[in-house]
């Protein structure tokens, strides 16, 4: 056995060979079940398209980096969902480009903090993260809620993201900055930004009930996190599909 190994090395052509042939048949064995199934996402209800002020906001959580220190994944374990609620699923993020799931934890995870804390909560928290949690190490906010939220190119944004799968229709495209002023400042057509984005939470986010902040739309998307799916609804049938 020693002497073939040795052979194998000593062949550049071989070795390149038999190498090609392993990561082949690893690569079949991941890919191949793959074929048998419809969907990997999950069929789920409820799960929809951001909202525009909420997708401004998790441009800017992006761009912070939020995500090097919050994750936005629970795992199936039991420790996990005792503490942070029912297991992340796939369906959750299928809008997200990209996806915000994490692999560091230095702060807690995200996945459901929708509506677990007031947006006057947050709003503390996001100006001295000390203030609301003492021995937290999260750098302070405070300056989103001094800069104005830029949002005169909101239909574009949500044109560009139907272009990469998210199905933002014609109405919502043409209604995109109306319904983004509706939801931080609760004055124009509810109504209509609830058909188009049911479960959407409007309201004056950071206090000021005369501008639009970049606080407005970080609040706002951390407040939909994990509330859209009725996890007590599903099956677990649905999940195996």
């Amino acid at each position: 056995m020693t002497f073939r190994h040795a052979t194998i090395e000593k062949n550049v052509i071989l070795l390149a060979i038999l190498t090609l042939i392993t990561i082949s048949i690893g690569g079949l064995v991941q890919i191949v079940p793959l074929f048998t199934i419809e969907t990997t996402i999950e069929r789920v209800d409820g799960v929809r398209p951001y909202t525009p002020l909420e997708l401004l906001g998790r441009n800017i959580y992006v761009r912070e980096g939020c995500y090097l220190c919050h994750s936005q994944q629970i795992r199936p374990f039991k420790d996990e969902i005792e503490r942070y609620g029912h297991y992340s699923l796939a369906a959750e993020s299928m809008y997200d480009h990209p996806f915000q799931w994490g692999s560091k934890r230095t702060g807690p995870d995200l996945a459901r903090v929708g509506g677990k804390y007031s947006n006057v909560w947050h709003v503390a928290h996001l100006i001295e993260p000390r203030a609301v949690v003492p021995e937290t190490v999260m750098p302070p906010y405070a300056f989103l809620a001094d800069r104005a939220l830029r949002y005169d190119d909101i239909a574009a944004h949500l044109r560009a993201s139907r272009i990469v799968g998210v199905p933002y229709t014609d109405g919502m495209i043409e209604a995109a900055k109306a319904d983004l002023e509706a939801q931080a400042t609760q004055d124009g057509d509810s109504d209509a930004l609830l058909k188009r984005y049911p479960k959407t939470v409007a309201g004056d986010f950071d206090g000021d009930p005369n501008r639009i902040t970049e606080m407005d739309a970080l609040v706002a998307y951390l407040q939909m996190l994990g509330t859209l799916v009725k996890f007590t609804d599903i099956r677990p049938e649905q999940l195996k599909q």
